[in-house]
């Protein structure tokens, strides 16, 4: 499940939003049949993607 927060300049985080970020670091990720494990390949091709991404967004 993904939780997004929202979070303003200079706002502090809930002591409930800082125990929820650390369950989730600390919790393991679960592939499945829809979100499955990229290939050693597929990683290097998204990764590249991203980068050409980011080059976009900053012209």
């Amino acid at each position: 499940m993904t939780k997004t927060f929202i979070i303003e300049n200079g706002q502090k985080l809930t002591q409930e939003q800082l125990k929820e970020i650390e369950e989730a670091q600390n919790s393991p990720v679960v592939f499945d049949e829809d979100c499955e494990e990229l290939s050693p390949a597929m990683m290097k091709a998204f990764k590249s993607a991203v980068v050409q991404s980011n080059r976009r967004k900053k012209a």
